[in-house]
């Protein structure tokens, strides 16, 4: 079932079906020009992370996420190449599912949505050129667009997330936050809407 802005639920046949057609459309309103591999990349990885157990690990304390900058030293200690690509894909794959469907929860903790988008274009950049070579080259290729884009794929991933979400003059100061540090054209489209226009000179004092 899908949730609507108006508060009623619409069915859908499958979880596959609803997030392949939201992220669809969503990329087609933020001029998301993606190969169809990649996309469909990123529908099997929302379809799997929708499950609690596929993105939280156990530990003695329940279900947690392990930082992030943990998943990378896993990946540059690794033993052996299949074992760091693994672990260069899971960070990769968490940081974009993270930062596209939880960007609002950042606002209260110290590490903030730039930084997954740091290190989940890095490590899908690594593994780009880790893996361009042999049978695997196909699937280069896809990390190579998810690294390159990963910005607009975490925009149109915010319009799938939020889509039964109306934003008001409350959330002035967190969309104007993240235009700041990512650029988004998406955040950058919504204050607009809000009747604020952000300014390149504040991107550059930002930086």
């Amino acid at each position: 079932m899908q949730a609507t802005s108006q508060g009623s639920l619409v069915a859908v046949s499958s979880l596959r079906e609803f997030f392949r057609d939201a992220f669809h459309a969503a990329s087609e309103r933020q001029r998301l020009d993606i190969d169809e591999q990649a996309e469909q990349y990123v529908v099997n990885l929302l379809t799997l992370f929708a499950r609690s157990e596929a993105l939280y690990e156990s530990t003695p304390s329940g279900p947690r996420l392990k930082p992030l900058v943990t998943m990378l030293c896993e990946a540059l200690e690794a033993p052996g190449e299949s074992q760091r690509h693994h672990a260069l894909q899971r960070l990769g794959d968490v940081s974009l599912f993270i930062a596209g469907f939880f960007a609002r929860s950042f606002a209260a903790s110290l590490i903030d949505i730039d930084y997954h988008i740091a290190m989940g274009g890095c490590a899908y950049g690594t593994l780009a050129h880790a893996t361009a070579r042999g049978r695997s080259r196909v699937l280069a290729a896809v990390f190579a667009e998810l690294s390159q884009k990963f910005q607009p794929m975490v925009d149109a991933l915010n319009e799938v997330s939020e889509s039964a979400y109306s934003h008001s003059d409350r959330d002035i100061l967190r969309l104007y936050e993240i235009w700041l540090k990512t650029g988004s054209a998406r955040c950058q489209t919504l204050l607009a809407r809000l009747g604020v226009v952000p300014s390149a000179a504040a991107t550059t004092l930002a930086h």
